[in-house]
């Protein structure tokens, strides 16, 4: 029974991986061109959370209940873009100084004498 569960929630977790619009752009802006990306891509989180009131107002102004799960995605996705906002600042700012050390090594190597 637990293999079951654990197989079921690995095939549901790549399809939810690969299919899902909010998963495919996160995963676009986790590369290395993406990560200057990640703090504009927050304001999509405003976005979310406003859908998400939206459709609070409706259900308490009588649309069907099954809307509050429409909301927790909404609510979840702008979670996750902010996460991901703040987190590409952090990587941003580490691949950026690996950057200059490589630049500055490459350029040391370069003005050094060649002994013959």
């Amino acid at each position: 029974m637990l293999r079951l569960i654990w197989t079921l929630s690995i095939y549901v977790r790549s399809f939810m991986r690969r299919f899902m619009p909010t998963n495919i752009a996160l995963d676009a802006l986790r590369t290395r061109r993406g990560l200057k990306w990640g703090v504009p891509a927050m304001s999509l989180a405003v976005v979310y959370l406003f859908i998400a009131s939206i459709l609070t107002v409706l259900i308490n102004d009588g649309a069907p209940k099954w809307l509050y799960l429409l909301a927790l995605v909404c609510i979840w996705n702008a979670v996750k873009f902010v996460i991901n906002g703040l987190v590409s600042i952090g990587l941003l700012a580490r691949v950026r100084i690996a950057e200059r050390r490589a630049r500055r090594s490459s350029q040391q190597q370069a003005e050094q004498p060649v002994s013959v």
